[in-house]
């Protein structure tokens, strides 16, 4: 290596050890926001002693900072303690599509379906069926990062590509386009519930989000990551593995072995019995069966889900009914594929995958507690309507106003994403302040929820916080037992320097054409 090569190596060890030691710093996401809710809970008695008020642009009435530690705040906590927990909205959705996802998945259903988009592909396709299922299996949420890579691994290698290759991209896939997909995700209803519950704030919260609010986006999203991945395969990270890593015919022969969920196969194979495929073919039909029935009791006249004037937008019972239509195109499809397949044996299996799912998701319920008191008092409190008003107020003062002010807060998402990893949290805590914020500078908060989504994912594949890199690197030292840190991030770096850019190309042209951003859901407020 050469005199400037090592320099720069060592510059890069500094810069990724810095992100490290900082990132280790910050305490557990629990504990994060209890100090949040405190310190939340001393500005606000501070402003309510000093009778600081706020007045939001449209409304005549100043709206005054009321204190936590005052015998009204007190009183406040004691009594909706519980109700901010349970009211928090995420766990309304989230739990609910969980429910039916954790069928789906625990049945084999999830996985049958991506080995057999994998084995149906033809060779030169891989790179961008690796994109497809990459981008959408999130899904699965976590699972997809350790189902997806060696799955895609197996399958390069059996084509004849480099399985390193199929490794590296299934990770970048899923970890950078984390934030979207093709379907609905227990994610999208995770973000809405947040989005949600911070914009009531205002007089006027804009439209009502749901979990389809960024749907056209996702659309669109997903297709354009799925092209790069495939295009940042083959034209970067695949010749360049071929040059100056180890060649495909010297990569360390181990047996590829993907987790085999309810039916699939123990033997990590990517094809798909023939039980499975009839299992598959069963749910797919099923699938179709409830989505018509479905579209045929929504179009009807006179439809119960039709709103007000015959419509379904902005509002109306069909959008309000998003989370059922979800559950069911899940459950259905994961209950049929379990009978046909052998994996779903009798009635107690459904419960029991459900728990599964449950079970998953603890941490992030023992987190909603904190989430959702701390959420409650930044509302009731005022101070999240004052910093809004006085951050918009700001930076119109500066002239950072408009769309760019928008790309100033997705590259903000996207750094502090380098060291809180957690969407959740991180959303919770920069939509308190920015939905809002950006409400009053005449924003949809489904749009700033968008924006967010590109800032959340890109870098994530970068840093060494994220808990499934080591993972990663567990699988990558299978094929190369030299391989590092520096080995991931140095390969993943392609991914995110042509993931940013596309995405903020793809958010600039929902900006400029005034593209909703899902169903009855703008860029524009008004």
């Amino acid at each position: 290596m050469s005199a400037t090569g090592a320099a720069s190596a060592t510059r890069a060890d500094r810069v990724l050890g810095w992100v490290e030691r900082t990132g280790n710093r910050l305490p557990e996401p629990f504990v994060l926001f209890l100090g949040l809710f405190v310190l939340v809970a001393l500005v606000s008695t501070l402003g309510a002693v000093l009778g600081v008020s706020v007045t939001v642009p449209g409304s005549d009435d100043a709206v005054p900072v009321r204190g936590l530690f005052t015998a009204e705040g007190l009183t406040w906590l004691t009594t909706n303690l519980g109700a901010n927990f349970i009211g928090f909205p995420p766990l309304l959705t989230v739990l609910t599509i969980l429910l039916a996802i954790g069928v789906a998945e625990r049945s084999g259903l999830l996985s049958a379906v991506i080995r057999l988009l994998f084995h149906s592909a033809p060779r030169w396709a891989l790179p961008y069926v690796v994109g497809v299922v990459g981008v959408t299996a999130s899904v699965m949420s976590d699972t997809a990062f350790v189902v997806v890579p060696p799955l895609a691994a197996m399958v390069f290698r059996a084509a004849g590509r480099h399985p390193v290759a199929g490794l590296l991209g299934g990770f970048a896939a899923v970890g950078a386009g984390y934030s979207t997909s093709f379907v609905v995700t227990s994610l999208d209803a995770l973000f809405a519930g947040i989005t949600t519950a911070v914009a009531q704030v205002l007089p006027d919260p804009g439209t009502p989000v749901t979990p389809v609010s960024n749907y056209f986006f996702n659309l669109v999203s997903a297709a354009v990551l799925t092209v790069i991945t495939g295009l940042v395969i083959t034209r970067v990270l695949e010749p360049r593995l071929e040059r100056t890593g180890v060649p495909r015919e010297q990569v360390v022969d181990e047996d590829d072995a993907a987790p085999a969920e309810g039916g699939g196969e123990a033997d990590g194979t990517a094809d798909l019995s023939s039980r499975e495929r009839r299992a598959v073919g069963a749910a797919a039909l099923a699938g179709v069966l409830v989505a018509v029935l479905m579209l045929v009791a929504v179009l009807l006249p006179g439809s119960p889900w039709r709103g007000e004037g015959g419509g379904y937008l902005p509002e109306s019972p069909l959008l309000d009914s998003i989370v059922f239509i979800v559950f069911v195109l899940f459950l259905v499809p994961g209950l049929v594929y379990g009978r046909v397949s052998g994996s779903l044996t009798s009635s107690a299996d459904v419960p029991r995958f459900m728990q599964g799912a449950i079970r998953d998701l603890a941490p992030f319920i023992a987190l909603a507690f904190v989430l959702g008191n701390f959420v409650a008092l930044f509302t009731w409190s005022g101070v999240g309507t004052w910093l809004a008003v006085e951050g918009a107020a700001g930076l119109e003062a500066i002239g950072l106003t408009g769309f760019p002010a928008v790309l100033a807060f997705v590259l903000l998402a996207s750094l502090l994403n380098l060291v809180i990893i957690s969407g959740s949290s991180l959303w919770t805590l920069m939509a308190a302040v920015f939905v809002p914020l950006f409400a009053l500078l005449g924003f949809e908060p489904a749009f700033t929820q968008g924006a967010f989504r590109v800032g959340d994912s890109a870098t994530q594949i970068l840093t060494p916080l994220n808990p499934y890199m080591v993972v990663l690197l567990t699988m990558l030292r299978r094929y190369e037992p030299g391989a590092g840190l520096g080995s991931v991030i140095s390969r993943m770096l392609p991914f995110t320097l042509a993931f940013w850019p596309a995405w903020v190309a793809v958010l600039t042209l929902f900006y400029v054409t005034g593209t909703p951003m899902g169903p009855g859901a703008g860029v524009r407020l008004g």
